[in-house]
């Protein structure tokens, strides 16, 4: 064990066969069935198809069989088709810069002839018959055939056989190779697609013939991954500007425990990418709880100069010019979507279905009218009133004048004299039918833990601390924005010991942290000092967000992505001030305080969220209560 090894004996340098060269090509682009699956399906889109139709037996090993109605391969041209590095997609440097097709390399049918045994069937437009070109022999000869392609791949790996035994069962190998067909189908709307296995039809999604995009690629989101996930998600609205984010992002209540759902397309073409991702989860970090997963589907259009698709073998990374504006437009319009309180739209939902309807149902791009709050208060100028209970300091606005003359009438004056300096309902919610709001009107307080309200679809459940808790939280938030970063000195600095790449970073970084309002100078070679923190942050662990910042700095190279470990470090002591200054369970309130809080919600951004991502309230339609008392039956 512990002999000196001879050095091998010296081989001679010489070029490697092409077959060779076709294998180690091939080891890259193709993992699995579903790597093959999903290299013919970008080039049946290439070609323009409406249609495809993909076979597969034994999951994909024994046979995988791609047909479309694209506009096919002239026969002068079909030899040329497994050829390496034999592509009709570009033909310069500058085309290469702006790939503006799902395949360009003109590698993958060449590494997939090498592995398997292939056959392409294809008949061009205007041609008086199709031709098939066998892979291995190269030989063409006539065929029947509708104009289109159908290319045949068989017995996968059967060059390779050591690379078979790593293959998982059939039923997984055609799981994936449903997952390649899905993620295309998910972009496409206008395409149909169909998949068969051992000769049954395992998935099929028709064409979306509605010619406005976004219904559309609604419709095929509800075929591909269900009603549900159409019904529970918000759509994106696009913004001006360099990056163009579009889609559909689900609500927190629909996040899972697994992160199965989750599809990002740039210029049309699926892809995993570590910026995305981190705007993504910082957007949706306010609202979830615990590790669950959001569930989303975003596409983004930029210039093609301004993101190059030639990094990976595989095509599904990407590298952009400018991360940053991509963080910032992912983010920003995720945050739109996510902001506004979902109360407004389900009641919205609820006038358009009747009174039976099932609650938070829609979630349409079409804004709610202004509800009775906002008429009669103006909006969110929501300031706190005097009060001998602090903890219900925030639970009422500052009365304004009436927007509307007619509303003056149902305004309750305060009574000077009230004994127990709690204030009427402040709008009048009491005399308003239920309707009027989209959380309703309050009835009762349950086990001093739930307010129940009555609205048009039924009854609505609110956790008052969690929902007070977010109000708070959004004020705090409030009142910080928009003010410069200022900078609190230690009088004693915090030093810890620094990795190698801690200290690079924090020497590369340095006016960015400066601007950041973190002052982070060396103490020793091996020693790190933190001398100032954001004001905002004196109170947390110095080390701890240093020690986060530089990673982050590390990791993504992006001040965007930096200022945002500062926010959340930020947005954690906000919550946990929050949570301290929220009413507590079995405090009593009045039916005048419930309505202030259930009318503060409806103006607060996120509230259907506590801090903690838990949900702050619940429909239970008329429906549901019938259904609990069998009415109608």
């Amino acid at each position: 064990m512990n002999a000196v090894l001879a050095p091998a004996p010296r081989r001679a340098i010489r070029d490697l066969p092409d077959e060779l060269i076709s294998q180690i090509a091939a080891g890259e682009v193709v993992e699995r069935p579903a790597s093959v699956v999903r290299e013919l399906l970008d080039n049946a889109l290439d070609a323009g198809a409406t249609q495809i139709g993909v076979r597969l037996l034994a999951g994909g090993v024994r046979l995988i069989g791609v047909e479309d109605d694209g506009i096919g391969i002239p026969p002068e041209e079909l030899a040329l088709a497994l050829r390496r590095h034999a592509t009709s997609k570009i033909g310069s440097l500058a085309e290469l810069e702006s790939v503006g097709t799902m395949g360009f390399r003109g590698e993958a049918l060449a590494a997939i002839n090498a592995i398997a045994d292939c056959s392409i069937t294809s008949r061009a437009i205007g041609a008086s018959m199709a031709f098939t070109l066998e892979g291995h022999s190269g030989e063409i000869k006539p065929a029947a055939r509708g104009v289109g392609t159908t290319v045949e791949v068989r017995e996968l790996f059967y060059s390779t056989p050591a690379r078979r035994k790593f293959l998982k069962t059939d039923a997984t190998e055609l799981a994936h190779c449903v997952e390649a067909v899905r993620r295309h189908a998910l972009v496409r709307p206008d395409v149909g697609f169909a998949v068969w296995h051992e000769g049954r039809l395992v998935e099929q999604w028709r064409a979306c013939s509605v010619g406005d995009p976004m219904t559309a690629l609604r419709q095929r989101l509800e075929d591909v991954l269900g009603v549900e996930f159409a019904q529970r998600a918000l759509a994106l609205q696009p913004l001006d500007g360099p990056v163009r984010v579009s889609g559909f992002a689900g609500v927190p209540d629909a996040a899972r425990a697994r992160a199965d759902q989750q599809f990002v397309y740039v210029n049309g073409r699926f892809v995993r990418d570590k910026t995305i991702s981190h705007a993504v989860r910082s957007a949706y970090e306010d609202v979830l709880h615990g590790q669950r997963q959001p569930v989303y589907a975003l596409y983004l259009e930029l210039d093609r100069h301004r993101v190059d698709v030639n990094v990976h073998p595989t095509k599904i990374e990407v590298r952009f010019r400018d991360g940053r504006e991509v963080h910032q437009a992912v983010r920003r319009a995720l945050d739109d979507a996510l902001a506004a309180p979902r109360a407004a739209q389900a009641a919205a939902g609820v006038a358009a279905a009747g009174p039976t309807a099932t609650g938070p149902a829609g979630h349409d791009a079409a804004a709610w009218p202004a509800t009775a709050a906002q008429r009669a208060w103006g909006g969110a100028d929501l300031v706190a009133r005097t009060h001998r209970v602090s903890d219900f300091e925030a639970l009422w606005p500052q009365r304004p004048v009436p927007a509307e003359p007619t509303r003056a009438a149902l305004q309750p004056q305060p009574d000077a004299e009230s004994s127990d300096g709690l204030a009427p309902d402040p709008q009048g919610t009491t005399a308003l039918p239920a309707g009027e709001w989209p959380l309703g009107r309050a009835i009762a307080q349950l086990q001093g833990i739930y307010i129940l309200a009555e609205n048009a679809a039924g009854l609505v459940i609110v956790d008052m601390h969690a929902a007070h808790e977010r109000v708070l939280y959004e004020r705090l938030k409030s009142q910080l924005e928009g003010s410069a970063i200022l900078r609190q000195s230690l009088l004693i600095p915090a030093t810890f010991a620094a990795s190698a790449q801690e200290l690079a970073s924090a020497e590369a970084s340095a006016e960015l942290l400066d601007a950041l309002g973190l002052e982070i100078t060396p103490f020793s070679q091996r020693t790190l000092a933190v001398r100032a923190v954001p004001a905002s942050l004196a109170r947390g662990d110095a080390v701890e967000l240093a020690r986060s910042v530089l990673a982050e700095l590390a990791q993504h190279d992006g001040a965007e992505v930096a200022a945002r470990v500062l926010e959340r470090s930020r947005d954690r002591l906000l919550s946990t001030m929050a949570c301290h200054g929220a009413v507590r369970a079995n405090r009593r309130l009045s039916i005048d305080e419930m309505n202030a809080l259930l009318r503060q919600m409806e103006l607060t951004q996120r509230s259907d969220q506590c801090n903690h991502g838990r949900p702050t309230w619940r429909q239970i339609s008329v429906r549901d209560l019938d259904a609990l008392f069998l009415r109608g039956r």
